[in-house]
């Protein structure tokens, strides 16, 4: 779904109008209800050079969801999470670990493409804190709908988005943390599956997608366990 003529750059978009504040905001209690309101959400400026609201699909009642930092080229196209290179690889671990994507929800921490033109490629940008900000009103409706038993974080930005602060992975990844405010519900950090297409050679690329795969059946194994 592509995007009308732009606003004028320069001119500060209006926010959504849906807020934490807003009477409004509680009719926003499915998952299809908030992904129709989030596709023509302005809260930030990241709206304006992407082609469409990448929202999270997956079942209402999944036991997980997995929350990447933002959507790619490819999903910026299609319009759905996770489907170009970095997903294939996540894709792949899933298998591995017995999980079924179709079973799991998976989103990411902001919605909208945000890159910088290269000749006429597209490549990535990192989202500022201030994306990131303004767009976890999305992710805690999306939180607080689907009430998971655990909430994934893919990377960094997802996981200042899950944790609410910076995060160095390398400290907290693979453990199993309790989220405040949000009972039944625990977090887990792991690296984007990006990472691993960055590896610089294929012994490295297969030792940190082996780990990645270890990280996926340790998160099969926690589920199942609270689910007990």
């Amino acid at each position: 779904m592509k995007r009308s003529a732009p606003r004028p750059a320069g001119r500060e978009p209006e926010l959504f109008g849906a807020t934490a504040a807003d009477p409004a905001a509680h009719r926003l209690d499915t998952i299809a209800k908030v992904r129709k309101a989030a596709a023509t959400c302005e809260r930030c400026p990241l709206y304006r050079n992407a082609t469409q609201t990448v929202f999270g699909e997956g079942p209402e009642d999944a036991p997980v969801v997995f929350i990447g930092e933002q959507p790619g080229d490819q999903e910026d196209l299609q319009g759905k999470p996770f489907v170009g290179p970095a997903g294939k690889m996540f894709d792949r671990a899933l298998e591995e670990a017995g999980v079924d994507r179709r079973k799991v929800y998976v989103t990411n921490a902001v919605k909208h493409f945000k890159f910088e033109w290269r000749g006429k490629r597209r490549l990535h940008a990192k989202p500022n804190a201030g994306e990131i900000e303004r767009c976890n009103w999305w992710l805690d409706k999306e939180l607080s709908i689907i009430a998971p038993k655990l909430a994934v974080a893919l990377g960094a930005t997802a996981a200042r988005a899950v944790l609410g602060r910076a995060t160095t992975i390398s400290k907290v990844r693979g453990g199993f943390l309790a989220l405040p405010g949000r009972a039944g519900t625990d977090a887990f950090v792991t690296v984007h599956p990006s990472s691993l297409l960055r590896a610089p050679d294929e012994a490295t690329r297969k030792r940190e997608y082996d780990r990645f795969v270890a990280d996926m059946h340790a998160i099969v194994r926690h589920v199942a366990a609270v689910r007990a």
